[in-house]
């Protein structure tokens, strides 16, 4: 699994990305969590707003932090 965190390093970005790494530490499951920050590469996936989760090539979420429990239901 590939989890991807969009943002360019806001605090809500940092929240995120502290969330996605909690969830996947609690659930155990093998994940490869990347953070972009290049707005380019940002943009390239069509987001306008930050932060955004993005899991296997699929947005999940833009412009809000979801939280850990959240995180863990949509990764197991």
């Amino acid at each position: 699994m590939k989890i991807e965190i969009l943002g360019t390093g806001c605090p809500k970005c940092r929240q995120l990305e502290k969330n996605v790494n909690d969830a996947v530490t609690e659930t155990g499951i093998t994940a490869e969590v990347v953070k972009i920050t290049k707005i380019n590469e940002i943009m390239g996936y069509g987001v306008m707003v930050t932060p955004a989760l993005v899991i296997d090539g699929k947005i999940i979420s833009t412009g809000k932090v979801i939280g850990t429990d959240d995180i863990k239901k949509l990764i197991t």
